[in-house]
């Protein structure tokens, strides 16, 4: 089996919603499917928007009230946090973007998703109010998701003979 072939073979059998299929109603419930998830990445898009204007509204409150123009270290954190959320968004977006584009679901970006998600909430949270437990769990949460991570980029990798 050529390489061609086995890219191919690859896509087809990680399709999700092909446009191609022999009974009509399976047909017409992927074009329903297809048509929502473009619905989702409008929808996104406001998302989207809406955590930048957030940013912009935080960044405001905060840097009005006083001492004027400094922001402590609570309000660092609040800021990072509302970014954050921004960049985890379009994130999100480009995996409905991929998606749409292929009907495959991009499992690398998915992932690093994850882990931009996961770090986001390391990154504002609180050590003092945080049981130890917990700060475990993020631990074995980010180590198997970058460990997961690291698994397909390397099957991705050889795939495409890197």
């Amino acid at each position: 089996m050529s390489d061609t072939d086995r890219g191919h073979r690859h896509r087809l059998i990680h399709e999700e919603l092909p446009g191609e299929h022999d009974d009509p109603l399976i047909r017409a419930l992927h074009a329903v499917i297809r048509n929502a998830v473009r619905l989702l990445a409008i929808l996104m898009t406001f998302v989207i928007l809406w955590a930048v204007v957030d940013v912009v509204y935080v960044m405001y409150s905060r840097l009005t009230v006083p001492p004027l123009y400094l922001l402590d270290y609570n309000d660092l954190f609040d800021v990072f946090g509302a970014v954050m959320l921004v960049l985890i968004a379009i994130e999100i977006f480009i995996n409905i973007r991929l998606y749409l584009g292929s009907n495959v679901i991009p499992i690398q970006l998915v992932l690093a998703t994850a882990l931009m998600a996961i770090a986001r909430k390391v990154i504002v949270m609180d050590l003092e109010d945080t049981e130890p437990i917990y700060i475990l769990g993020f631990g074995a949460v980010i180590l198997a998701l970058g460990v997961t991570y690291w698994l397909v980029a390397r099957r991705e990798c050889h795939e495409k003979v890197c």
